[in-house]
């Protein structure tokens, strides 16, 4: 779970944007995807995502550097259908293929209803709901998830097959901010002092998160062509270790759009009146805490806080670059 950083100082969206850009463009990526990327971190930073915002930057301009990913790629269809894409990477960032995917599967889903976007060959395509929130933006009830190259051994826990089971599900709403569940099925696992005291006490919740985790990896992953053994990779660049997957549809299909998102505005409404749970001050559905932070951030500046500033001037350092503070 992202919290705002208690020991912070306030940096500006424009100087952050700015500087992801310096540093994509030092490593040798194009001005515009250098634009789309910085444009897509610091728009996370501004909800409180952090751990999918510019600090990412610090890990993309190395692997760009040290020619583990494409800086310049060539990002292609495919195959196509009235309802599906295919989108190839070329080794780049998972970035370019999966938002390139989600604006055609967009006007795909517009035109037939439904539609989905596959992409393949690249890195990290950062957050889901990303590609998610984009979608929303047009009306349309989505699902993204992503898988990634695993190393499946005999012996290894079995929280290492869900991977980094990013997923993300998306409902239009009216009046409120886009109602938006963006979360990694297995992170709260990541540190191990937790597994074991989770898993005797509540083993269903280990084993659907996990589940989950399997999910993200069969349809995000290995439907994208990713497969089974680490020793023997598909795709030419070695940071290309990744695929994603979006779903969309029409409300329209099943349901008047206008009392649809009425409604969710009115589930918006009363689940806020709820009581919030224990550590928390208010109740939100998915995506509502994000709304206040990036209102809050836009005016005050985003909190850095001092992991994310030592990320930022590390990658400054190995490229000449100035921090923007």
């Amino acid at each position: 779970m992202n919290r705002p950083p208690e020991n912070h100082i306030r940096v500006s969206v424009e100087e952050l944007q700015s500087f992801v850009t310096e540093a994509a463009q030092c490593v040798g990526l194009p001005q515009d995807r250098a634009d789309l990327l910085a444009d897509l971190l610091t728009k996370n930073d501004l909800r409180g995502i952090f751990s999918h915002g510019t600090q990412q930057i610090a890990t993309y301009a190395i692997l760009m550097r040290d020619g583990k990913l494409n800086c310049n790629p060539e990002v292609s269809l495919v195959r196509e259908t009235a309802v599906s894409a295919l989108v190839d990477g070329d080794g780049g960032l998972g970035y370019f293929p999966a938002y390139e995917g989600t604006l055609r599967a967009i006007e795909k889903a517009k035109n037939a209803g439904m539609a989905a976007m596959m992409s393949r060959n690249h890195g990290h395509f950062g957050a889901a709901g990303i590609y998610a929130r984009m979608a929303l933006e047009e009306d349309l009830i989505v699902y993204v998830t992503s898988g990634h190259q695993l190393d499946l051994q005999p012996g290894k826990s079995l929280f290492s097959a869900g991977g980094g089971s990013p997923m993300a599900f998306g409902v239009p709403t009216e009046k409120h901010p886009p109602f938006v569940l963006d979360f990694g099925a297995l992170h709260d696992f990541y540190k191990g002092e937790l597994r074991s005291e989770l898993s005797e006490r509540a083993p269903g919740l280990v084993l659907r998160c996990i589940g989950m985790g399997e999910i993200c990896q069969a349809w995000g992953g290995m439907l994208s062509g990713l497969g089974i053994d680490a020793d023997k990779p598909r795709w030419t660049w070695p940071g290309a270790n990744q695929g994603s997957l979006l779903i969309a549809l029409r409300i329209d299909l099943f349901h008047e759009t206008d009392v649809f998102k009425r409604d969710i505005d009115e589930y918006v409404d009363r689940i806020g009146a709820l009581a919030p749970l224990e550590g928390f001050s208010e109740s939100h559905v998915p995506g509502g805490i994000e709304a206040v932070r990036e209102e809050a951030y836009m005016r005050e500046g985003v909190p850095v806080g001092e992991w994310h500033r030592e990320r930022l001037q590390g990658v400054a350092n190995e490229l000449g670059l100035s921090v923007p503070w």
